[in-house]
């Protein structure tokens, strides 16, 4: 122990006789372990901020929605499109598969809601009372909509926090009345902002929540009906779409799988056309896993690149040393001092540098949270339009420091020192005594 604490401070000593020289050898390792912390932080924070979305939909979930056919699909001749997954699917489903614990139907619409002078154009949400649950809303003031109001047909809805701000920017929305088209209603609930999902591996569309007015079903299909006319081009065309998405939760996670099969077997049973998508996120939440293990793969041999390079420098430089101090090398031989001993002389002093390296570089690793937040920060304060161009999973992701990454990286960085600096050690235990003291 003398022997190694003895070489430690003639190690740490040789080093600091050129301290500009081994600083810039310590960068290199430190750019390195940072490198490591820093990529496997983003990557995590990304793959978790996509399974929280996905993980939102609900693991015992299936969602089936309604989806506009490819126009090579269109054979109808008549100006009234007819498409999507219906009521009758809906009953036919929910009634005859065991496993299906409870079916939320929702259909939705493209509206301009006005109030005074005051106009948004949103989405009208038409649903049922557990549309709150499955969406996770929150409300601000008020209620949401009741089963009361489904048997009633109540002009009843419930606003998002957007269409409120709008709409009512100096006094309390609640038992005030908003025009949605044609029709007034009563607003009985204001929503707590929600953040807007992203889309979700190509099966489901990204959503906003701000714009949303929420309304009964049965008020939906009493007073606006399932077609909608618009005019294109001069002409009017329509389409007759009944439910925009049904969410079937299940009894157990085991059945989501065949339970999804049989949904899909049916559906292609009574429709002649792709007019329907169903997404099971249990699927999707399996994908993310897996992609994340490979993103994270990826992003770490990446940063391992870093630490190689910081590898090389250290041989590098300790060759040049091993150069440099030859003459020393046959003093200490002369004066009895054998191989091992160079060898622990010159492996101490890469440890010391890739140790020190690697300690800077975690330290900096701990600041890559708050060096993100700072960055996106000032893109959006001096690049709004870059910002907004920016994907949301982007905008509120938040790095997370992975803990495995911290011990493997300086494990790494201790072990590139020892396994670069073996070659030069070497090198310098093996000289001649005789023509290392020639040596000028």
């Amino acid at each position: 122990m003398l022997i190694w604490i003895r070489t430690f401070r003639l190690g740490t000593k040789s080093l600091m006789l050129h301290p500009l020289r081994s600083l810039l050898t310590v960068l290199g390792i430190f750019i390195g372990v940072a490198s490591v912390i820093w990529l496997l932080a983003i990557g995590e924070g990304i793959s978790r901020k996509a399974q929280e979305q996905i993980e939102s939909l609900g693991a015992t979930n299936i969602i089936v929605r309604t989806i506009k056919p490819p126009s090579d699909q269109i054979t109808t001749t008549s100006l009234l499109l007819q498409y999507g997954i219906t009521r009758a699917d809906y009953e036919r489903l929910s009634q005859t598969i065991p496993t299906i614990t409870r079916a939320i139907r929702i259909r939705e619409l493209r509206q301009r809601f006005t109030r005074g002078g005051y106009e948004v154009d949103g989405r009208l949400v038409a649903c049922t009372p557990e549309y709150k649950d499955m969406l996770r809303l929150e409300l601000d003031r008020g209620r949401f909509i009741q089963d009361v109001d489904l048997e009633q047909a109540k002009n009843y809805c419930v606003l998002s926090a957007g269409v409120a701000e709008k709409l009512f920017p100096y006094e309390d929305p609640v038992h005030k009345i908003i025009r949605v088209e044609e029709s007034f209603y009563e607003v009985v609930g204001v929503c707590k902002p929600k953040m807007p999902s992203a889309g979700i591996g190509g099966s489901m569309a990204a959503q906003d929540f701000s714009n949303d007015v929420y309304i009964p079903i049965t008020t939906l299909w009493w007073r606006i009906g399932d077609v909608v006319i618009s005019r294109r081009a001069g002409s009017l065309e329509g389409e007759e779409v009944q439910l925009s998405q049904i969410t079937f939760q299940v009894d157990n996670v085991k059945n989501v799988i065949p339970t999804a099969e049989i949904i899909k077997s049916l559906l292609a049973k009574y429709h002649r056309m792709e007019d329907y998508g169903v997404t099971v996120p249990l699927e999707l939440l399996e994908q993310a896993r897996i992609t994340r293990m490979m993103f994270m793969i990826f992003m770490g041999l990446i940063a391992a690149i870093s630490l190689v390079v910081g590898g090389i420098g250290i041989m590098n430089i300790m060759l040049a040393t091993v150069t440099e101090r030859t003459r020393e090398i046959g003093i200490r031989r002369a004066l009895g001092a054998k191989r091992r001993d160079i060898i622990r002389q010159f492996l101490v002093e890469t440890i010391v540098l890739s140790t020190v390296g690697g300690l800077t570089g975690i330290l900096v690793g701990f600041t890559c949270p708050l060096f993100t937040s700072l960055l996106k920060s000032g893109v959006e304060t001096f690049l709004p339009g870059v910002y907004g161009a920016l994907p949301d999973i982007v905008k509120t992701m938040r790095p997370v420091i992975v803990p495995a990454s911290l011990p493997l990286a300086f494990g790494i960085s201790v072990a590139i020192g020892v396994i670069f600096g073996l070659y030069p050690a070497r090198r310098a235990a093996n000289m001649d005594p005789i023509e290392a003291l020639r040596h000028e």
